[in-house]
């Protein structure tokens, strides 16, 4: 393997599917999903082999399983030896971030799953407070959704920007009125809208909520002093030794993700020239290629592409 500045990237919510985790089953990290269970107190191993995509749909069980896979995935690229002293970064998209943060050693595996259960059932659970959803608009600029946007809200609609993935790619997040008005209107800047089969608004006012309850459970977890840079969704910067990974996360509930300007941080400033997608599916590696085409990106969603690298 060539010896450049690696960074890995971990995959959020929406890559999960039935049965996802039996590629990983005969591995010898997979022992790891029996540690990530009993810190999340749900039986993960059943996640991942045998429940129905339907059920996978539920915001806080599917968080946990990509968790585990991502987890799984990132320990047996180090057992491997794939991943040396080459990697200088992390990042993961909202979920995927607290696979970073184990990933980049600010957490242990234990740590990182306990949150993931809070987080996602407060999500769950103010996402049954007060009912939204999320559509994505496709071939218009940032600056061009966001002059959508803000009249909407001027006229009384709930709806704000949640992720920036890539050029001509944002996600909009809010009320199943305020989605609707901007599907509408998408056309106006040449934009096309889809609606996401999501459980909620996330990354948008309306989960304050679960942002205080996660807050909550933040303030009783300790991070590891020094840990390879990660780069927070929040501000798209990277943060390292002292950082306020608390404050961070809290904010990422209710904040935009900011993927894109994450990636150019990962591949500017902190100089990484191939970047690792650890976890289910290839989704992030399709974004990457829009943003920085000139970066070397590999997916590892199987034992098999591990072999490959």
């Amino acid at each position: 393997m060539n010896r450049i500045p690696i960074g890995l990237v971990f995959p959020g919510q929406g890559t999960q599917k039935s049965g996802m985790g039996e590629v990983w089953r005969e591995t010898p990290s997979w022992k790891l999903v029996e540690t990530i269970s009993e810190a999340a107190g749900e039986d993960v191993s059943e996640l991942l082999l045998h429940t129905p995509a339907e059920q996978l749909l539920r915001t806080d069980l599917a968080q946990l399983a990509v968790y585990a896979v991502g987890v799984v995935a990132h320990a047996e690229a180090v057992r491997g030896g794939v991943l040396d002293d080459t990697v200088v970064a992390c990042a993961g998209h909202s979920l995927g971030e607290y696979t970073a943060l184990a990933a980049a050693g600010a957490l242990t595996v234990e740590a990182a799953a306990a949150l993931v259960a809070v987080r996602g059932r407060a999500m769950r659970d103010a996402a049954r407070e007060r009912a939204g959803t999320m559509g994505v608009l496709v071939g218009a600029p940032l600056a061009d959704v966001e002059e959508l946007v803000g009249p909407l809200r001027e006229e009384g609609a709930e709806v704000w920007v949640a992720n920036v993935n890539a050029p001509g790619q944002t996600v909009l997040s809010g009320s199943l009125e305020g989605i609707e008005l901007a599907a509408e209107r998408a056309p106006s800047i040449g934009a096309k809208a889809i609606r996401l089969q999501v459980g909620g608004a996330f990354h948008s006012p309306y989960m304050t909520p679960a942002a205080d309850a996660l807050g909550r459970a933040l303030r009783n977890v300790g991070f590891a002093p020094a840990h390879l840079p990660v780069v927070a969704n929040v501000d798209g910067e990277p943060h390292a030794d002292g950082a306020d990974w608390p404050g961070l996360a809290t904010r990422q509930l209710t904040s935009p993700v900011r993927w894109e300007q994450s990636v150019h941080t990962l591949t500017g400033r902190l100089g990484c020239r191939r970047l690792v997608e650890l976890g289910p599916g290839r989704t992030l590696a399709g974004m990457i290629r829009r943003i920085a085409p000139e970066v070397e990106v590999v997916s590892v969603d199987t034992p098999d592409a591990l072999a490959s690298m």
